[in-house]
């Protein structure tokens, strides 16, 4: 049997997209997946995995001085990955990106290890800029982003199978969601979006006038005393019901999420992160924004978000577009390219 080694973390965009894939060769390989101990230990272990943890370093994106004792750092846990893969001996290293995939890939490359990488937004991360060289091929959601790396290749996005099979009147009967109003889905993300949740909620009783809402908020991110109408989760494992519920979402702009909305054809609004963020959630929005499949709110704007769901919820051509786009869903060709490479050792050219 066949070892995948999985990798990749920081926050649940760079975990969601590998478990979507471990799902469907956990029957099949030996599955296991190595991280620190953030947010991916805690999806990976959920799930049923096992889990080996490494003490990455995470740059910091303004001045500190903890930025200095990265190289160091990156050494040891460089060495650390590297006992755990002579350790496991997977046939096959895939990562999803973030600062916790280096020193995996850079074990797997210096044990001669194939490795295969896929970048999520529109422009490559740092992660996947400073690893392409280490992998057999640099796969895509993107089909612009493919053509930066010689060794790029346009798969498509891994979209989760169990988010497509949710049943709307199933769904609406689980959350107790009315049958009189359109459901406005709110993704505050994993450990919840301060801005987009202060905002629902600052015009909450207007919002129920017109949605029922049902709000994932991040942990530690509940109200009280919650009125009619308004449901609440801090997590919700069963996504394929959330979106079936929903006829209008309201998030951020993290490429899984946008391509899964295109795949359900879900009218949403984007409020694209910018603090903190290199830019890639603006780009993923303008990007779709361009093609007429969704709308976008600067968050400096968010006192203008009750007027601006009405827009969305209520533009037809937004509904038509989204109904003739066809997306591609990646799973199928990552499978096929895992296969493939973990029948064979690094080339030449990665073991260089």
């Amino acid at each position: 049997m066949k070892t995948i080694l999985f990798t990749g973390g920081g926050s649940a965009g760079h975990v969601v997209p590998n478990l979507a894939i471990m799902n469907e060769l956990r029957y099949s390989h030996r599955v296991v997946y190595m991280g620190t101990d953030g947010i991916e230990r805690g999806l990976v272990q959920r799930a049923g995995f096992e889990f080996f943890e490494v003490n990455c370093p995470k740059l910091v994106r303004s001045f500190t001085l903890k930025n200095l004792t990265i190289p160091f750092r990156l050494k040891k846990a460089v060495r650390e990955a590297k006992e755990i893969l002579e350790r496991e001996q997977p046939d096959l290293v895939f990562s999803k990106g973030g600062f916790v995939s280096y020193p995996a890939v850079s074990a797997a490359h210096k044990l001669k290890i194939p490795v295969l990488t896929h970048e999520s937004d529109l422009s490559a991360g740092l992660c996947t800029k400073l690893i392409a060289k280490k992998c057999e091929r640099v796969l895509t959601s993107f089909p612009e982003t493919a053509k930066l790396f010689k060794n790029g290749k346009w798969v498509g996005s891994p979209i989760r199978k169990e988010i497509l099979r949710g049943e709307k009147s199933r769904a609406k009967k689980k959350f107790a969601l009315s049958e009189t109003k359109p459901v406005l889905l709110v993704l505050g993300g994993g450990s919840g979006s301060r801005a987009i949740n202060e905002a629902v909620r600052h015009e909450l009783k207007k919002l129920l006038a017109e949605f029922d809402v049902l709000h994932l908020t991040g942990k530690g991110n509940l109200m009280q005393n919650a009125p009619s109408g308004y449901i609440q989760r801090e997590f919700e494992q069963d996504m394929g019901s959330c979106y079936a519920a929903a006829d209008l979402v309201l998030c951020r702009a993290g490429s899984n999420t946008l391509f899964e909305l295109l795949a359900l054809s879900k009218p949403c609004l984007l409020v694209p992160l910018k603090k903190g963020s290199r830019g890639d959630q603006l780009e993923n929005a303008l990007y779709f924004e361009k093609k007429g499949l969704c709308r976008v709110l600067d968050e400096s704007n968010l006192a203008s978000l009750l007027p601006e769901l009405k827009k969305t919820y209520c533009d037809e051509g937004l509904k038509n577009a989204l109904a003739e786009e066809s997306v591609a869903n990646g799973l199928t060709n990552i499978l096929n390219l895992i296969a493939k490479y973990a029948k064979q050792p690094a080339t030449p050219r990665e073991q260089e």
